[in-house]
């Protein structure tokens, strides 16, 4: 007997002016990837027309920068070392953004978490590996969470700018951090480059197996999927989302709107002060100056490229890693500063902004416009 659809099934499989359902689905989610591609390309277009006033070739400079980010295994595992903080660097940019928060302080809470990191591993030195790794992990998140918590406190009990508080507290949190390393935490043997006192090798965090890339980057990518199924599968994750979308809609239905906030911005600062310890603990061996690296900036590139999906935040992160990884062979190749990745960035992120405008705009991704006809 040949198979019949009854009406019951119809509208299961018909969508918006009889056009099948699964093409509005594919249409509708089209839109979140379509469009920051585009915009990734645009930018890259201004960059090359940056490149050809300064005199240099941007085909070269492109492939100077596959190969230095992805050209070999070596290059490949270089990006992805670097990409391990910015998951967590993005995280902290992404979980606010659900709540429509702009936190930008990224920077302030991974200092600060490499610096609580690295007083807690000096002060438990002795002591098993496996103890005190876990309790600079747990130090650092502390650190980082409690900052940028405080952002999100401002915001909801005084009515502070979000965006702006975040990026004063991480000068604020630099600054803290240049005092500690300079002064009670200094190791004496430090001479040149102030740091605290070394860790020693059994507290080092190592490398993957088969891997020059450190266990942060599967920590990184954990971080990611976890963040993801809070977001997107629990009851908490949900009344964010509503809260994001209407505050007022949100305290009607009787959500705790201020717990929602600093809950959320204190684990996002606690990813970002995780990001400090594992820089700490797998890279550096100690704290001092270069935890201020710039990857809680890069994160925000990166969060914002990946639509705050932390999903999407994975390939993100390796694909800006590999573009930070590059600038050192750009240099050398093209005598063009090592900077010059970051003119890259900032071309990106403006047009990322301005693509924002874009959404909702176009058609072909609003199966609800199709109703309209031509």
């Amino acid at each position: 007997m040949a198979d019949t659809v009854s009406s019951a099934d119809a509208p299961a499989m018909l969508g918006v002016k009889g056009y099948p359902a699964a093409l509005e689905w594919t249409a509708r989610r089209a839109e979140a990837f379509v469009i920051p591609l585009a915009a990734l390309v645009v930018g890259m277009v201004l960059f090359s027309l940056f490149i050809l006033a300064v005199g240099k070739s941007p085909i070269q400079l492109y492939e100077t920068m596959w190969r230095g980010g992805f050209g070999s295994w070596f290059s490949v595992q270089n990006s992805l070392s670097r990409a391990a903080p910015l998951l967590l660097a993005a995280l902290c940019v992404a979980l606010p953004a659900r709540l429509g928060l702009v936190v930008i302080g990224g920077e302030g809470a991974i200092v600060l978490g490499g610096v609580a990191a690295a007083a807690a591993g000096t002060a438990l030195s002795g002591a098993p590996s496996f103890i005190v790794i876990l309790v600079m992990g747990v130090a650092g998140m502390a650190a980082g969470g409690i900052w940028i918590g405080a952002v999100g406190a401002l915001r909801h009990y005084r009515a502070v700018n979000e965006t702006i508080s975040s990026l004063l507290m991480a000068y604020i949190a630099i600054a803290l951090m240049n005092q500690m390393v300079e002064g009670p935490l200094r190791d004496p043997a430090s001479l040149n480059k102030p740091s605290t006192q070394p860790l020693a090798d059994i507290y080092r965090i190592d490398n993957m197996p088969g891997m020059e890339v450190h266990w942060g980057l599967a920590v990184g990518v954990v971080a990611c999927v976890l963040s993801w199924v809070l977001i997107e599968k629990t009851r908490w994750g949900f009344a964010a989302r509503i809260a994001g979308g209407n505050v007022r809609a949100a305290q009607v239905q009787g959500l705790n709107v201020g717990s929602l906030i600093v809950g959320f911005t204190g684990l996002a600062g606690a990813f970002a002060g995780l990001a400090g310890m594992l820089e700490v603990a797998a890279v550096q061996g100690s704290a001092n100056a270069s935890l201020a690296a710039g990857y809680g900036y890069t994160g925000i590139l990166v969060a914002f490229l990946a639509r705050h999906n932390p999903l999407a935040i994975i390939p993100v992160a390796f694909l800006l890693g590999g573009i930070d990884a590059s600038g050192g062979l750009i240099q050398r190749r093209m005598d063009l500063p090592d900077a010059t990745v970051l003119v890259l960035q900032g071309m990106l992120f403006v047009v990322i902004l301005f693509s924002e405008t874009f959404y909702g705009r176009f058609k072909a991704f609003n199966p609800d416009l199709w109703k309209r006809g031509s």
